[in-house]
């Protein structure tokens, strides 16, 4: 049947029915941060799952009942192993199985800030080479308004299928928030977008199995756009609240003093906190999709740029103010100081180090001079510019040999009380020691 307004697809009522009733299998492109817990997700939802990944050694690890992500526990893997509603492979061949297919691969920025679909085009290679008629393809992974339709929608065309009629593809951004404890991939309302009134329609099905709150708009591109109207809200007001803690230093002003009384007015405010910079691969990335895209239509994204410029130079904030308060307080130079670093991860509680600031403050300490060490709970290890690091116990012992401990991210696991105590001096990027209650005089807060 044609899919004509008003009018529903044959096809697209069979895959729905398929998908209500759990005889669908799902396939999953791509099993990190986003792809393992939608598969986990699906899979306790009743769906036979089949999580593809070039990685032997992740693949290997999840057919195990190990995970190796921060949200998903491995009894969570274990259990959807066991029950036999997931496994993890190597083979495209086996996405002819599959009636969804879900693809959740990274998308970074080249050097030059241009977006990189490789990684989509990779899968894309995969999915049309395999693909079986009347499948639901959607794309999660972030990316500029357009790619759905632009890249991917040719690739499904080649051998003369119509989109609504012989496949079905959409746009759903992942909303993931790694080590946010209330909202996760079970709980977090969806936007979905298709190509069509059909494939919308599919979509929203496939999405309503493991969420009530499904949103639908009118395209892919209007969908694509969603995910970087959030995320460039967050960039562009985190980069004004950090140059307002530059205003505050300059003015001798508690920033945080000045944001928490401007948080008691119950409208018309929200609170965005100052930071050593940003990190991860949603906030720094995500603005600058957009901003590319606009580009190429002649239209400068002045707030994005600007905020981008903001957040991008507070690394070089915090080591000014390190190398400040070294001269204030010691009379010491940063040259061949030992600095404690605590915190290595992007956020607090999670082991993510991808863009993370700590990096930037780090080699920017090291081309001083500095000799750095630093404790992790999350991150026993990492290799940055071809040198590898390892955290350092943090013991009463470690804070007095330092010569001023920096926090960089404000784990819960700290206990900032014993890190104050012991320390010789604190510079506190996070506000994270605001609850100490003794020797404040040792504390610099960003």
């Amino acid at each position: 049947m044609a899919t004509k307004k008003g009018k529903t697809s044959k096809a697209a009522d069979e895959l729905i029915a398929k998908i209500e009733n759990r005889t669908a299998t799902a396939g999953v492109i791509g099993l990190g941060y986003v792809g393992l817990p939608l598969s986990i997700s699906l899979a306790e939802a009743g769906f036979n799952v089949i999580g593809f990944d070039i990685a032997e050694g992740k693949v290997k690890l999840l057919n195990s009942g190990k995970s190796d992500i921060d949200d998903i526990s491995d009894a969570e893997v274990a259990g959807v192993v066991k029950s036999g509603n997931f496994s993890a492979t190597c083979d495209p061949k086996k996405l002819a199985q599959c009636d969804t297919i879900s693809i959740c691969v990274p998308t970074p920025l080249s050097k030059t800030k241009d977006p990189d679909v490789s990684y989509i085009l990779s899968a894309m290679d995969w999915v049309k080479d395999n693909i079986s008629k009347h499948t639901l393809v959607v794309l999660e992974s972030t990316t500029y308004p357009g790619t759905t339709e632009d890249l991917i929608l040719p690739l499904l065309k080649h051998n003369g299928w119509e989109a609504g009629k012989d496949f079905f593809l959409a746009f759903s951004p992942e909303r993931v928030d790694p080590g946010n404890p209330r909202f996760n991939t079970k709980n977090t309302p969806r936007v979905v977008g298709g190509v069509t009134p059909e494939c919308t329609r599919v979509a929203r099905h496939f999405y309503q199995q493991t969420l009530g709150d499904v949103h639908a708009v009118s395209s892919t591109k209007a969908a694509e756009m969603v995910k970087l109207l959030e995320n460039t809200f967050r960039s562009v007001n985190i980069g004004l609240v950090n140059e307002v803690a530059l205003m505050c230093d300059r003015l001798g002003i508690d920033v945080w003093e000045i944001i928490d009384a401007a948080a008691t007015k119950p409208f018309g405010f929200m609170p965005f906190y100052p930071g050593p910079g940003l990190g991860g691969h949603c906030i720094p990335i995500d603005p600058h999709y957009l901003s590319w895209k606009l580009k190429s239509l002649n239209y400068y994204a002045r707030f994005i740029e600007l905020a981008g410029e903001v957040n991008s130079h507070m690394p070089e904030y915090v080591v000014d103010r390190i190398t400040d308060l070294m001269n204030r307080k010691f009379a010491k130079s940063i040259n061949k100081s030992t600095i404690l670093v605590l915190g290595i991860a992007y956020k607090r509680d999670i082991k993510d180090i991808r863009e993370s600031p700590a990096l930037d403050v780090i080699k920017l300490l090291e081309d001083r001079g500095a000799k750095i060490l630093y404790n992790d709970p999350h991150v026993p290890s990492f290799k940055w510019n071809d040198k590898t690091f390892k955290s350092s116990k943090l013991t009463p012992a470690l804070l007095k040999k330092a010569d001023l401990t920096v926090v960089l991210t404000d784990h819960t696991a700290y206990n900032y009380q014993m890190i104050v105590d012991n320390a010789k001096a604190v510079f506190d990027s996070r506000n994270a020691t605001k609850k100490v209650t003794r020797g404040r005089q040792k504390i610099d807060v960003l």
